[in-house]
């Protein structure tokens, strides 16, 4: 009794923590968005002026040599595709940025129209870069299968969002952690797949890592199970996901797994569209 209870605060403890994290990560947030707005206004202009610079060239033709006019046209191609990936880049740094927002300011339960597939596509990403973050020599081919036109629809996006992390985190670690052990001859790859059907969205993740054994699947769900080393997994990880994906957004949440071999999640939810 006296260790749950202990166990129990010290999550009380992570959870404080993590509510300052949310705020401070919304300020950056915030102000790393305005910058960022500059930069790729800035680059749309000057792609501009690169248009006008070619008209130009192209005006005074014959006041310069083949040679030159060959070197300038190759720059200004250069530039026109550096811009282009400055405004890439930067708009899906900005898509990023959005979704961070929309999970620290979104109220509690509430259903937001929302492009799922945009919600699964960025925390899996999230959750690989997380886990590079934490170990450098960490990769793994990340296969994903979109179905396109899925139509927006009326979910607790932070929930959401936070579900995909836990299941996407789960199988970063258990495909890092056979690395661990095989080394090189291991090809570590996760595969995400997310399709809409007879009025149902569906989701799963698959990885090829370490698989569960009979009384880890047995327990999955419990409050404070872990098969994670101390101070690396909090054992609430699946209890939440479960409660986010069965009693808030009234779907389901299963999972096949073969010890040694991997584990596949499936999420599915019935559609409350926009």
């Amino acid at each position: 009794m006296e260790k749950q209870i202990d166990t129990l605060q010290q999550q009380l403890k992570q959870q404080e923590k993590l509510a300052s994290l949310g705020m401070l990560s919304a300020g950056i947030a915030h102000e790393i968005q305005n910058p960022l707005n500059f930069v790729i206004n800035f680059s749309k202009m000057s792609d501009k002026l690169l248009k006008d610079l070619t008209e130009i060239i192209e005006d005074n033709e014959e006041n310069i040599s083949e040679d030159d006019r060959e070197e300038v046209e190759d720059i200004i191609a250069d530039l026109k595709e550096n811009m282009a990936k400055i405004v890439e880049h930067g708009e899906r740094a900005i898509s990023i940025i959005q979704g961070i927002l929309l999970v620290s300011r979104g109220k509690e339960n509430e259903y937001l129209p929302s492009d799922v597939t945009h919600i699964v596509k960025e925390y899996v990403w999230l959750s690989y870069h997380a886990m590079r973050a934490d170990h450098k020599n960490f990769n793994v081919t990340i296969h994903e299968e979109y179905q396109e036109d899925i139509p927006k629809m009326m979910v607790i996006p932070q929930d959401l969002s936070r579900a995909i992390l836990n299941l996407m985190n789960n199988s970063c670690y258990t495909i890092w952690h056979k690395s661990q052990r095989l080394g090189e001859e291991f090809k570590p790859t996760i595969d995400v797949k997310v399709s809409f059907s007879d009025q149902k969205l569906n989701i799963s993740i698959r990885d090829n890592g370490e698989g569960m054994t009979d009384e880890v699947k047995q327990r999955l769900y419990e409050n404070f199970f872990t098969t994670k080393p101390a101070g690396q997994g909090t054992g609430l990880g699946m209890a939440i996901t479960k409660d986010i994906i069965e009693n808030k957004h009234n779907g389901t949440l299963t999972f096949e797994s073969e010890e040694g071999q991997g584990t596949t999640f499936y999420i599915t939810i019935p559609v409350k569209q926009s």
